[in-house]
């Protein structure tokens, strides 16, 4: 009897390791993680302040979006809409490559507060200019579409980098 527990337990042991090292080597093989946020915000050259007139207050019509990193890894975003309203703010979770000039960002709009929401972003990125041209919450109906906000069937601001 004892032989056998042994035995069994050897067993086990030997089919452990043996789903340890499928699982090590499936991991091995698995296409490297994704670039972090702030390494894909520095590529697009997004840090910095944007607005559509740099020099015009912040308004609903003229948002300024400041993009700043303040610590590694840690991408925020703040939207202001001006003396009225409440700033805006993201916290980006992760960031894609689309192509050359779109960026995908998963990011969470107003973190830590009760209206806090999971959103899909994409941006389209050139010429010093950034676009919002997708949004949607996570289990939530399409916000912008192509660069056009549904609700109000109006194009995204087109922001200019600020000096």
């Amino acid at each position: 009897m004892v032989a056998w527990v042994f035995e069994s337990a050897e067993r086990y042991v030997k089919r452990l390791l043996a789903v340890l090292l499928l699982a090590g080597s499936a991991a091995a093989s698995a296409p490297s993680q994704a670039a972090s946020p702030d390494t894909l915000f520095q590529d697009f050259a997004l840090f910095g302040t944007w607005a559509s007139d740099c020099k015009a207050p912040a308004s609903p019509g003229n948002p300024h979006v400041t993009i700043a990193t303040p610590a590694p890894g840690v991408v925020l975003e703040n939207h202001d809409l001006g003396p009225s309203y409440a700033v805006n703010h993201y916290s980006m979770l992760s960031a894609e490559r689309l192509s050359g000039d779109e960026l995908s960002v998963e990011t969470i709009f107003q973190p830590g507060t009760e209206v806090e929401e999971r959103q899909k972003l994409v941006f389209l990125v050139r010429d010093n200019t950034r676009r919002t041209m997708f949004n949607q919450p996570v289990n939530g109906p399409v916000r912008v579409k192509d660069g056009i906000v549904l609700a109000r069937n109006v194009q995204t601001p087109v922001l200019h980098k600020c000096e």
